[in-house]
């Protein structure tokens, strides 16, 4: 539980925690989820896939592992202590890899037009490719950041974990946001890679991502240690989704508040960003908020869906 803590999303003592992310909307672009894992029971309300062939159901685990820590219930099934962040929130799983793991930037392109038209408040993105020093992002993800961004949907991906190497894609583009993996010291995990380019390949904020427990499929255990920024990804979407609660806030002015309310940790924004990203537990401003349309059309232009990594 300790990686719950540290974002808040269990409170320090003396402090309440009045919100788990009800009503909101998480997309886990992902390898799909255990759709007969009990600790998801009631969790999900849509699912899709994107890769031709494969069903939602994650033949690989990685997806499964990421969607627990944003929304797995509150007190699993079997006494398992509590690994999720935000255990009210509703999951829209899109399976954009494949059970091996691999996908290309069409599927994941697709994976959030699809989200956005399921009215995804957060979509989590536990996913990309190296870039090397210098280089820049690629300009369909950055389209697609704006779409959902105007579609009132904040886009937070990984980091990635080739260590002292610049922020991979898509978490390189501008309009989507960066997370780094800290270790459970809360520094920089020294595979988490760093903020060396600029327009959009900074670090925007950080989570814990070192030997993080969560669901695996339960043909494999049923639950998983891992490393890495794709398990600091859904530390930070869980809180999206409270703060969202919490707020009303979304799209850009929830990007806004999240960034502006983490815990600053000693050590460069190059390394960690603006900092450990934190869940609020105390009375807010509330803002009234609309719930996302679910259905419209499409979000991201044709043209856009192309390339692959």
């Amino acid at each position: 539980m300790i990686e719950v803590r540290a974002v808040q999303a269990v409170p320090p003592l003396l402090r309440t925690a009045p919100w788990s992310g009800t009503g909101i909307r998480v997309a886990v672009l992902d390898t799909g989820i255990d759709l007969g894992h009990p600790d998801f029971a009631g969790r999900i309300v849509s699912t899709a896939s994107f890769v031709p062939g494969e069903t939602v159901q994650d033949g690989h685990g990685h997806g499964t592992h990421v969607a627990g820590t944003v929304a797995a219930h509150r007190k699993p099934v079997g006494g398992q202590r509590r690994y999720s962040t935000a255990p009210g929130a509703q999951l829209l799983i899109g399976k954009v890899l494949s059970n091996s793991g691999s996908g290309t930037s069409g599927g994941v392109l697709a994976g959030m037009n699809w989200a956005i038209g399921q009215g995804a408040h957060v979509i989590s993105m536990s996913l990309g490719s190296p870039v090397a020093p210098g280089q820049s992002h690629f300009t369909y993800y950055e389209a697609a950041g704006r779409a959902a961004l105007d579609r009132s949907s904040l886009v937070i991906a990984a980091a990635g974990n080739s260590g002292d190497r610049p922020v991979g894609s898509p978490a390189n583009c501008p309009l989507i946001m960066a997370v780094a993996a800290l270790g459970q010291d809360l520094r920089r995990a020294s595979f988490s890679c760093l903020g060396l380019n600029g327009n959009g390949g900074e670090i925007n904020i950080a989570a814990p991502g070192v030997a993080v427990y969560s669901a695996w499929p339960r043909s494999k255990g049923s639950y998983q240690i891992l490393n890495g920024t794709s398990m600091a990804t859904p530390h930070v979407s869980g809180v999206a989704a409270i703060l969202a609660q919490a707020t009303g806030l979304q799209g850009r002015a929830l990007w806004s508040r999240l960034v502006s309310t983490t815990t600053p940790l000693p050590e460069s924004t190059q390394r960690v960003g603006r900092g450990l990203a934190k869940a609020p537990t105390r009375r807010l401003q509330i803002f009234p908020i609309t719930p996302n349309p679910h259905g419209a059309e499409s979000a991201i232009a044709p043209d856009d869906v192309t390339g692959g990594e």
